[in-house]
């Protein structure tokens, strides 16, 4: 009974300090989805982490800090669009500076803020269902937010390939010339969906700083999820319950690593802190070469290894990182 108690709290561990990385996976899923590539997601979870807090605390009003912070993430993603479709800038340029930018303004910015006691999001046990063994504690014994980005996982795959405005996102994806001569605006279409984006980027960051993390200081727990998010998207094949499945994945090394620290004192503690990272950059890996052919082949007769390299498999948009230019 113990061991299974232990394991539950694992679980619901990890399901809970994954929410702002689902959050911002499920963002940049979408934003790939309509052929652009967000590169500023790092600063702008800072930025809105930051304005979530500080506008939370003045206001005494825990939705205004989580709207301020979603408003933050769109306009930045927004921001790069917009430079991209109608300016013709380098989508991976304009990100990149964002991020050193709106990064260095969240700490200049908050500086006040730092380590000062605030307001941040309370438990919400769903009745009866918290009491089921096992599963109560694991997935009904959270916050709002941690509800929210579970349910975005379901969302997020019924919208993309179940509905219409799914398909639209999906062909200016693909190939935004083919959509165009269908009557699809790509351009719209990708204003819309960069912002839409960027407005789960937000919540993640506001997330941080009112749930996962509470509080504004630094170091901030926060900094470094945006390129973790950015690689998870590559993880998942730019398919959003994958792409969920590898924020759980990078949680649970996480976790995983805490409990080894009590496990094995001996060892440092920077170790434990740093092995999730390698070991995401060896499933990129194994993601690569799943998609080789040579390895497809020889996996062929394989019926669990043909399981495996279909998981991570993965195709990216047709059009990612280029922006519709109409003639």
């Amino acid at each position: 009974m113990t061991n299974e108690i232990d394991i539950s709290i694992l679980l619901a561990g990890v399901i809970a300090g994954a929410a702002p990385i689902v959050l911002a996976s499920l963002g940049e899923t979408v934003t790939e989805k309509a052929g652009l590539i967000n590169l500023s997601l790092d600063g702008s979870i800072l930025l809105s982490a930051m304005a979530a807090f500080a506008v939370a605390l003045e206001t005494g009003s825990l939705i205004a800090g989580f709207f301020s912070g979603a408003v933050i993430g769109a306009t930045v993603a927004a921001t790069v669009a917009f430079f991209s479709i109608y300016l013709r800038q380098s989508q991976v340029a304009v990100g990149f500076v964002l991020t050193l930018m709106t990064r260095d303004l969240a700490y200049f910015l908050g500086n006040s803020y730092s380590r000062v006691p605030g307001p941040q999001v309370s438990p919400l046990p769903i009745p009866l269902l918290k009491d089921i063994p096992f599963f109560g504690t694991v997935f009904f014994s959270h916050n709002l937010t941690v509800y929210t980005s579970l349910l975005l996982i379901a969302f997020c795959w019924w919208y993309i390939y179940r509905t219409r405005a799914g398909l639209e996102l999906r062909a200016v994806g693909e190939h935004p010339e083919a959509a165009y001569s269908r009557g699809i605006s790509p351009k719209k279409i990708q204003m819309l969906y960069a912002a839409c984006g960027g407005c789960l980027v937000g919540l993640a960051g506001a997330s941080f700083s009112l749930c996962t993390k509470p509080g504004w200081g630094r170091p901030q727990g926060a900094e470094g999820t945006g390129w973790i998010a950015l690689a998870i998207v590559i993880f998942g094949g730019w398919h959003p319950v994958k792409a969920a499945a590898g924020a759980y994945l990078f949680s649970f090394l996480q976790v995983l690593g805490i409990y080894l620290q009590g496990i094995f004192p001996s060892v440092p503690a920077q170790v434990f802190q740093v092995a999730p990272f390698p070991l995401m950059i060896f499933t990129l890996l194994l993601m690569y070469l799943a998609q080789k052919e040579s390895v497809r082949m020889w996996a062929e007769n394989k019926v669990w290894m043909k399981a495996v390299l279909k998981f991570f498999s993965g195709t990216a948009p047709g059009a990612l990182g280029r922006a519709y230019r109409q003639d």
